[in-house]
């Protein structure tokens, strides 16, 4: 039976797109809280440190492992060669604090983290465009691989890597170097089936984000063309099973194809409306229930 850990990304606290949602809090706060709801690890955030030692002694005093850390790539503007020697200082720490995944995601021309922009003028890739990041993902994705570390794209609302049709394009043209996060609340915010996706790619998915998705809200952030961060303060987020996406077959599918690593909660909430203990909690006890039920045994 295949085994899953269950770790919270800070967003729950503390928003590095939007920093006035929870700047206040502190990054002791998100860790003892993220620890009391029960979860064995955190992804990084603006507030962690960004050094080996005083990262892995933060996170052991409230004994919690490093889940992975975003990256923000920019190969349509950089050589491989470039992105590769930019890669080094996060790639080491996360190697170093005993990571074994790189969230990567392309942000050339995003809109994601501009509030003015709307995420129906989000970017598209010209023919060019895609053969230039196709090549330089599968250039760092071998490198990454050769040092340990699995690149885990991660498809996002409001970046080049969003509908289905654009995660298949990518990963039908990547080698093994490039792996998939497999994030529910964006494919699905993006009108793209996770199961399907799951079924498709089930042996390159080495990272899930278990990110739940108001159907309502999401409606109307599409019908009032609206962008992602307004999208988040309206309340498109929530933990798994308050909002209407359904994890249990695609996370059945994953444990049946032999799944093994993080289940994570991510949830971008405005913590003055979401108070983030009570959500970190609620996420913990739902999604240990879906893996659960999917068949998954859970580390602790």
């Amino acid at each position: 039976m295949p085994t899953v850990t269950l770790g919270i990304n800070p967003l729950t606290w503390t928003n590095d797109d939007l920093p006035s949602l929870g700047s206040e809090t502190p990054l002791e706060t998100c860790l003892k809280e993220g620890r009391e709801a029960g979860f064995s690890g955190f992804e990084l955030g603006n507030k962690f440190p960004r050094t080996p030692e005083a990262l892995n002694s933060v996170l052991r005093s409230h004994d919690l492992s490093l889940v992975s850390g975003w990256y923000s790539a920019r190969l349509l503007e950089r050589s491989p060669d470039e992105e590769i020697e930019a890669i080094q200082d996060h790639m080491q720490l996360l190697k170093q604090c005993g990571a074994k995944v790189m969230v990567l995601c392309e942000v050339t021309h995003c809109v994601h983290g501009d509030q003015q922009r709307p995420l129906s003028q989000r970017p598209h890739l010209a023919e060019d465009d895609w053969q230039r990041l196709l090549n330089g993902l599968n250039v760092v994705g071998d490198y990454l691989q050769s040092q340990g570390i699995q690149l885990v794209y991660h498809h996002h609302l409001g970046t080049v890597i969003e509908s289905q049709s654009d995660i298949e394009r990518l990963m039908d043209n990547t080698g093994m170097g490039v792996g998939l996060l497999l994030d529910f609340g964006h494919l699905r915010g993006a009108n793209g089936d996770p199961l399907a996706i799951a079924r498709r790619y089930s042996q390159r998915i080495h990272h899930v984000h278990c990110k739940d998705l108001r159907f309502p809200v999401l409606d109307a952030v599409r019908n009032r063309d609206k962008s992602f961060l307004n999208g988040v303060l309206d309340g498109l987020f929530t933990v798994p099973g308050d909002g209407n996406v359904d994890f249990l077959p695609t996370l059945t599918l994953l444990c049946e194809q032999g799944y093994q690593g993080w289940l994570v909660v991510e949830a971008e909430q405005d913590p003055e409306v979401a108070h983030p203990l009570t959500y970190a909690r609620l996420g913990y006890r739902n999604l240990r229930q879906l893996a659960e039920q999917a068949g998954f045994d859970i580390a602790d």
